[in-house]
């Protein structure tokens, strides 16, 4: 009797031997299986946030360049009123002295002005 109750607590010991074995190999099965699930599941809004970043990104680089561009050309007018007081003094000159000639040729800058034609100029 003793023998059938001892080769009885073996065949238990053994098969949870057995079971705890067959759980321990399997574990890290199981933990791969759910990581590739959880991957499976999440990579495609991954993706498309990965999309929407770089298309934000190409986005903004394209007004970065609209602005760095814009303030470039306000530096460009700014640096130009030089050049714009110089056009103002020679067409100052140029006015002094057609009237300086029309003065020295007898008529005034008024009555020269209205027997003038009038000629329209495109800029």
């Amino acid at each position: 009797m003793e023998d059938q109750e001892m080769q009885l607590k073996v065949r238990r010991v053994s098969d949870k031997f057995t079971e705890s074995m067959y759980v321990l190999a399997n574990e890290p099965s199981v933990a791969l299986y759910r990581l590739q699930e959880h991957v499976r599941r999440s990579l495609p809004e991954l993706v498309q946030h990965k999309t929407d970043m770089q298309s934000w990104e190409e986005q903004s680089q394209g007004a970065i360049y609209s602005v760095e561009y814009a303030c470039s050309a306000v530096r460009s007018m700014a640096n130009s009123s030089v050049y714009f007081k110089n056009i103002d003094s020679l067409l100052r000159q140029a006015i002094s002295m057609k009237e300086q000639i029309s003065s020295s040729q007898g008529r005034s800058p008024l009555v020269a002005a209205s027997h003038a034609p009038s000629t329209s100029s495109s800029s």
